[in-house]
């Protein structure tokens, strides 16, 4: 969701000196410091080296209620870091030769019957929409949307994505395809309905058998339904603007929403220590056996007033910071933060997850960008 990208734009982040073990230490103390200091049920965190290691860490409770501790296994929504996926998916293809980033969208859902009234119809390609250039207004901040969320998700199982596209349909478009950027879950969701045109497979497999089976990537599984295994309880705030109770699942820790309704715009569960692997693999270019790094990271700017952050496919890219270029991506869905983050001059990945948007939706915690910057500046320190 579109959170995703402004948790993206907060940003702080040879071999390792120091043995695996002891490195795991530090990472559980700095969570648990930073769940004293910011009272958050609980949180996952992982980094991975240069080498490929993997150290994680946990703290606090995956179920306050039920005093269930979080473990490092334990999954939470990882949100619009799911367009990383989507975006690599859509790279694959072209690789294969089964779509081209400059195809028109007509190409592959022309026949739809909502398509003539999508904004900017005839001139969207496909690269528009991995940038966010298309000019399609987002759906998810539209009052419409937000006041039929209980509607949209209580048919579980029976969630189609062509009914988000309902909500753009007919308006004008925020400016001519490619000519601006802004941010567009609803452009994702295209993006998945093109992968299962050119597949004829469901999006989400199709994310898997080219991406999180090759890889090895065993925690992450598609959010397509509230029965989620194992999956971390969401705490929202009690004024959220979803209607939602503070608590976000059931006693059986079932989600009294179908996530099903993020669609391409996220769509996957994960846990941390899959999310850091994951970017270990994609921005060090092996993902995929076809070369597709240039395309990865060919971004657009954001804004003319900094030009220094441009987006990619999937990527927010931050040209020069104090740690050097940082590559990643952010996300929020009502209950769960999460936050990847690569940092090419070191070749060291991080990612954390937490089950509460408290502080962090309406901006009033600086817990994201803080927690960012910490294990970023104390990782990057312990490889050097």
């Amino acid at each position: 969701m579109r959170r995703g990208l402004v948790l993206a734009f907060t940003l702080a982040l040879g071999g390792f000196a120091a043995p695996v073990a002891a490195q795991d230490g530090w990472l559980a103390a700095k969570l648990g410091e930073f769940r004293e200091r910011y009272a958050f049920p609980g949180a996952t965190a992982a980094i991975a080296l240069p080498d490929g290691t993997v150290m994680t860490a946990a703290t606090g409770l995956a179920d306050v209620e039920a005093g269930r501790a979080i473990t490092a296994e334990t999954p939470m929504l990882a949100a619009s870091i799911g367009k990383s996926f989507v975006a690599a998916t859509v790279l694959a293809l072209e690789s294969e030769g089964r779509l081209s980033r400059d195809d028109l969208l007509a190409v592959h859902g022309g026949d739809r019957p909502w398509f003539d009234a999508l904004p900017n119809a005839g001139t969207i390609t496909i690269d528009h929409l991995l940038h966010h250039t298309s000019g399609l207004p987002d759906h998810v901040h539209l009052p419409e949307f937000q006041e039929e969320w209980t509607l949209l998700t209580t048919d579980a199982g029976d969630f189609e994505p062509e009914r988000l596209i309902t909500f753009v349909a007919g308006r004008e478009p925020l400016f001519e395809a490619g000519e601006a950027w802004a941010y567009s879950d609803t452009g994702y969701v295209l993006l998945g309905l093109v992968i299962e045109a050119v597949t004829g497979q469901a999006w989400h497999e199709a994310v898997r058998t080219r991406l999180v089976d090759p890889l090895d990537l065993g925690g992450t599984i598609p959010s397509n339904r509230p029965d989620l295994p194992g999956l971390a309880v969401g705490y929202v705030a009690p004024d959220n603007p979803f209607g939602l109770p503070a608590r976000t699942a059931d006693a059986e820790r079932r989600l009294l929403w179908d996530p099903a309704v993020e669609s391409a715009g996220g769509g996957f569960a994960s846990t941390s220590a899959d999310l850091a692997r994951w970017g270990h693999l994609l921005f060090g270019g092996e993902a995929m056996d076809a070369p597709y790094l240039d395309r990865l990271l060919d971004g657009v700017p954001v804004d003319p007033d900094a030009p220094g952050i441009i987006y990619g496919a999937g990527v927010a890219i931050y040209a020069d910071t104090p740690r050097g270029p940082v590559w990643g991506h952010g996300g929020w869905i009502p209950g769960y933060v999460s936050s990847l983050r690569h940092y090419p001059d070191h070749g060291v990945t991080l990612a954390f997850q937490i089950n509460t948007d408290i502080g962090v939706m309406d901006n009033s915690s600086d817990l994201v960008p803080a927690l960012e910057a910490e294990l970023a500046d104390l990782a990057i320190e312990a490889v050097r």
